[in-house]
């Protein structure tokens, strides 16, 4: 059985800032944590949405030929 949190409990969950965020400080850390949990919940729904994280997924083949070392 797996335990689902509700939104609500994952905001109140992260809006406990962690110790990075604590030291600049947050004008609203609940808003702050329903901002994260949204652009976490895209990011896993689609791995795309975010930008300049796309991994390329290569075989083998597809990569650069190995140069030979001079003999």
């Amino acid at each position: 059985m797996t335990y689902e949190q509700s939104d609500q409990e994952r905001v109140e969950s992260r809006a406990h800032l962690l110790p990075e965020e604590a030291a600049v400080g947050s004008d609203d850390p609940q808003a702050q944590a329903e901002a994260i949990l949204a652009e976490s919940d895209r990011r896993l729904a689609d791995q795309r949405a975010a930008p300049d994280t796309v991994l390329e997924h290569r075989t083998s083949a597809e990569t650069v030929p190995p140069v030979e070392p001079p003999d």
